[in-house]
């Protein structure tokens, strides 16, 4: 039987770390695929690099899909300030890029299908998390539906599958899920300001600090965070 091939879309952040890591257990090939998008927190693809090397990825490609060019968002915009009062019930952020991971899965796609790709595996997440629309079971539900027309693989009944692990975890899992996976959690990258150390105060490093703390791992929380 030959090897099932994944794609990986790896941001550099800790959740699509601990998504690859768990379809290599699964022993896939993977394939890890990153965005330049003109985000203003673009140490993260240096983080992604990292971790497509840590984890032995197969190979790692870094698309340049420049949606900063037309803002709408605090993480291609810098006019527009990063949150730091911490998530708000129903109330999508100022940091969601109106359309990103339904551009991103659409590259991702057809990344798979030239490669034959049988998965795309992602690191969303709908639990904890900062309430953004393309982070949802309803929205990866619908797209593999328009995943499965849009395609020549799809329409012969062997196109990707959508695959995203974690998207009913607790971030507490995922990090305990990613300690036991072996995943390099301090080459990982989630703030979302420009700076050269995480701020511990955006919305991500608030749910990933506080995620390490209960999970006995405060040694890897922001060295921000008091």
């Amino acid at each position: 039987m030959s090897q099932r091939t994944a794609i990986a879309l790896l941001s550099g952040g800790l959740d699509s770390a601990t998504a690859a890591a768990l379809a290599l257990e699964q022993g896939d090939r993977v394939i890890g695929l990153s965005f330049d998008y003109g985000q203003r927190h673009r140490r993260e693809l240096e983080a992604a690099a990292a971790i497509a090397d840590r984890l032995g990825l197969d190979e790692h490609h870094c698309i340049a899909v420049n949606l900063a060019s037309w803002g709408g968002s605090a993480l291609t915009d810098a006019s527009i300030s990063i949150p730091t009062h911490g998530v708000e019930d129903g109330c999508i952020p100022p940091t969601y890029v109106p359309g990103r991971n339904t551009v991103f899965i659409s590259i991702g796609l057809s990344l798979a299908e030239a490669r034959g790709a049988e998965r795309l595996v992602l690191g969303v997440n709908a639990i904890d998390y900062s309430g953004y629309p393309d982070c949802r079971p309803d929205y990866l539900q619908a797209f593999q539906a328009l995943a499965n027309l849009a395609s020549k693989a799809g329409r012969e009944g062997h196109g990707a599958q959508l695959w995203a692990p974690l998207v009913q975890w607790s971030k507490v899992r995922i990090v305990e899920e990613a300690l036991r996976l072996g995943v390099p959690i301090a080459a990982t990258w989630s703030c979302y300001s420009g700076g050269i150390t995480p701020c511990g105060v955006c919305d991500s490093c608030r749910i990933r600090d506080a995620a390490l703390r209960d999970a006995g791992r405060a040694d890897l929380c922001s060295q921000a965070i008091e």
